[in-house]
């Protein structure tokens, strides 16, 4: 099913997760374990992320750098594949712009239609470290807005190349909010344009970038509303476990923390899960009772202290 069909169906509050590839070399078996724990409360998609190539460099015995490119956690697609046809529970696959082709794009599509996956999330994806060497044959998508209308064009059957008889193929599509405005944007209103034209290209919900205050998700939509963009915006929570996540989150997704957690966090650094727990089961109650159309939670592959909310809210 695809994830509006879960939105406009259901009578009941939704709640779906996001997950990681396993590192080069790991097995699936950890992703298996975080789908087993949070299986039994019912999640209605999982996402999983996907990665582009990055750059890494070696010093030779003869003292010659030699350069490497890599993807460090590959494996998007069959995870997806495993999930959904193990586990029965829908799966959302993470496209990219950033290191990948038109070419490579279609294909993907195509493999995801033979896996009987219909729902993608259509981003730009993080920066290289590379640049990766496009011939004049392929080509790629610079923006998310480009990808939602390839991605479109395949719904109605359009390919790269011209193909007799080609079959549309069917894809509900997800794009990516941000309460507190995209990094690069130079404000908030100019991001939600950008997010209005990906709605209007075809984009069929939004799902947001965590966020710890929820008057900035309610402000968001809000907005978003009154740019004319009428689609479900799912609400994205991370649950907090340690001090260090003080630190790194806002450097890698540029959102703020309230006053109010950060102190209580560092005044009882011993029981920072707790605390963590506690303020995403208060997030997600007040969330819910605003009548949001889901709760996205980013697991990556830890869900002890997701399951934990989850079952005090579901």
């Amino acid at each position: 099913m695809k994830v509006i069909e879960h939105i406009d169906k259901s009578s009941n509050p939704l709640f779906s997760f996001e997950i990681v590839p396993p590192p080069r070399g790991r097995t699936i078996e950890a992703v298996i374990e975080v789908v087993n724990t949070l299986q039994p409360y019912n999640p209605s998609w999982v996402d999983v992320t996907a990665h582009p190539a990055g750059a890494y460099y070696n010093e030779k015995n003869d003292g010659s750098i030699e350069r490497k490119i890599y993807k460090k956690r590959p494996g998007t697609i069959g995870i997806c594949g495993v999930i959904q046809n193990r586990f029965r529970i829908d799966t959302v696959t993470h496209l990219l712009t950033q290191g990948f082709t038109k070419e490579e794009t279609e294909d993907a599509l195509i493999e995801l239609n033979y896996l009987g996956i219909h729902n993608v999330l259509a981003l730009r994806g993080d920066g290289l470290n590379y640049n990766k060497q496009y011939d004049k044959v392929k080509h790629r998508n610079h923006y998310a807005i480009d990808l939602v209308d390839q991605i479109n064009d395949v719904k109605k059957g359009i390919y790269l190349d011209e193909i007799n008889q080609s079959i549309p193929m069917d894809f509900c599509v997800g794009v990516a909010g941000y309460p507190e405005k995209h990094f690069e944007a130079p404000n908030l209103k100019l991001d939600i344009q950008r997010l209005k034209n990906k709605v209007d290209a075809g984009s069929d919900y939004i799902v947001t970038q965590m966020f710890f205050d929820n008057q900035k998700y309610f402000d968001f939509v809000k907005s978003c509303r009154e740019a004319d963009i009428t689609c479900p915006i799912v609400p994205g929570i991370k649950v907090i476990k340690n001090l260090k996540q003080f630190r790194s989150v806002p450097s890698h997704f540029y959102v703020d923390f309230p006053d109010e957690f950060v102190e209580e966090a560092h005044e009882n650094p011993d029981h920072v899960e707790e605390i963590g727990v506690r303020w995403a089961i208060k997030q997600g109650e007040e969330l819910l009772n605003a009548n949001v159309p889901s709760l996205h939670f980013y697991v990556m592959n830890d869900a002890k202290s997701v399951s934990q909310v989850v079952k005090k809210l579901f």
